[in-house]
């Protein structure tokens, strides 16, 4: 459970009165995204503005504390979600999927494969987005599928469960990213705990389930699908397994080495004033981590293949336009939320929550499921849920720097779960394995809640033990 809330912004109607609003606020929010289908950010927008009003934010600071919310998490998303999509770019376009998925078959074995697939989905899952990796992956899936027979599923399920995984839990995604920003949560330390939580996750809801799921449901390779990846440049030659796994593992090793340092220089192990440790650490910042691997793989995939700067300039270029209406979202949920925590909205939660008995994580959970169901896209649910929760955090005492982290993927859990009719990636994967509606909620939407059930329960055991 939360423990007493510190002074915080006190509101003047009252914590039942405020709590009332403030769910009255989300649902109106649902209201204007998934009825009225009204732009999210332009809803986020409204809600916040009107809520600000009648919780009783004076006029004259209500769009001071609206830019505060959006600067603030825009500064925590913006670089980070930029540069990991330019990462995944340059994978993308270099065939670098092909060489990691063909190698791991070839050194895991035929009947291995399926564990091969979903393990070079968890690499690439890191840079990639899911709707990319997806496309990226599936020929190469329906390839070995074409191989080797069977269904389909047993390869393509651990594939998409993977990039599912790494979508909603480890940063430099989105949404683990935003979410990680209105809560407090530092990006490096979530990055490790993220994989803690995620690969056992993968593992129990993506690959076992898939390879149970695909012996049970069969499921031919759609007729017009193709047979060989789509490497954007296959005119050129492909990188090595090594570089790809070198690209993917050097902005992952700059991270950890920071947040090791930052360890050390809590415990007083290593100087602070060093300036070798304060370069180390400024190098280990998660989007300068990122910036170092996105000019690295432009030189490696790039210009050592024969691209010209132009052509690199413009592949990055495209990269970012796919996550500029993320990224604004993303800083609309954050006015959301300042606007929830200038009001008072976190006291009154906590104090709530204690009454109820509910600890803080799982009220992070439920809440972030209710958003899920709702309104479909799991990047909204994380963001609007964060904003929500994020002022109950705020107010709570003895709360560590693992505890937001696991409360990031906890909410990343309940953001996860029961995907159906009314989120993109239900109809992307139904329509790119070629299955009806009946077999996509017996497989997508069933692997999707095991992996948010089981995220959860991770995150919230771990939450209890450490």
């Amino acid at each position: 459970m939360i423990a007493a809330a510190e002074p915080a912004a006190e509101s003047t109607l009252g914590a039942g009165v405020t709590l009332a609003v403030a769910a009255g606020a989300v649902a109106v929010l649902l209201l204007m995204i998934v009825f009225l289908k009204m732009q999210p950010m332009i809803a986020l927008l409204a809600v916040s503005i009107a809520t600000a009003l009648v919780l009783g934010i004076p006029l004259d600071q209500v769009m001071s504390t609206l830019n505060d919310g959006l600067g603030g998490t825009l500064a925590e998303v913006a670089l980070i979600v930029g540069f990991g999509a330019m990462l995944g770019r340059m994978l993308e376009i270099s065939g670098g999927a092909s060489v990691l998925a063909e190698a791991l078959v070839r050194r895991f074995g035929e009947r291995r494969a399926p564990l091969a697939l979903g393990i070079a989905a968890l690499l690439f899952g890191f840079p990639i987005f899911l709707d990319a990796g997806v496309v990226i992956f599936l020929p190469i899936v329906f390839t070995v599928a074409r191989r080797l027979g069977g269904s389909v599923l047993r390869y393509a399920l651990p594939v998409v469960g993977a990039f599912a995984v790494m979508h909603a839990f480890v940063p430099p995604h989105p949404g683990p990213v935003s979410a990680a920003g209105l809560i407090g949560a530092n990006t490096g330390l979530l990055l490790l705990v993220g994989l803690v939580v995620g690969i056992p996750t993968w593992f129990i809801s993506g690959y076992l389930f898939g390879v149970w799921n695909g012996s049970r449901v069969f499921l031919s390779i759609p007729e017009d699908s193709t047979a060989s990846g789509q490497d954007a440049a296959s005119d050129k030659p492909r990188p090595s397994m090594k570089t790809v796994i070198g690209l993917l593992l050097l902005p992952l090793v700059l991270i950890f080495l920071r947040t090791g340092l930052d360890t050390l220089v809590s415990e007083d192990v290593v100087d602070s004033g060093s300036q070798a440790v304060q370069a180390a650490i400024l190098i280990g910042q998660s989007p300068v981590a990122l910036a170092i691997a996105v000019l690295a793989a432009s030189v490696v995939l790039g210009l050592k293949r024969g691209m010209s700067g132009k052509e690199i300039e413009s592949e990055l270029t495209s990269s970012l336009s796919t996550i500029a209406a993320v990224i604004l979202i993303t800083g609309a949920g954050g006015m959301f939320g300042a606007v929830l925590g200038e009001a008072g909205v976190g006291n009154a939660l906590a104090e709530g929550l204690n009454d109820a008995g509910i600890p803080l994580i799982v009220a992070a959970f439920l809440i972030a499921v209710v958003m899920r169901v709702a309104q479909g896209s799991a990047t909204v649910a994380l963001t609007t849920s964060a904003g929500f929760i994020a002022p109950a955090v705020t107010a709570a005492t003895g709360v560590t720097s693992v505890d937001l982290c696991l409360i990031v993927i906890a909410i990343a859990s309940g953001s996860t779960v029961l995907s159906h009719v009314n989120d993109s990636g239900f109809w992307l994967v139904g329509r790119l394995l070629g299955m009806d509606v009946p077999t996509t909620l017996k497989t997508w939407t069933v692997m999707e809640t095991l992996i948010g059930v089981v995220g959860f329960l991770i995150s919230w055991g771990l939450s209890l033990v450490l």
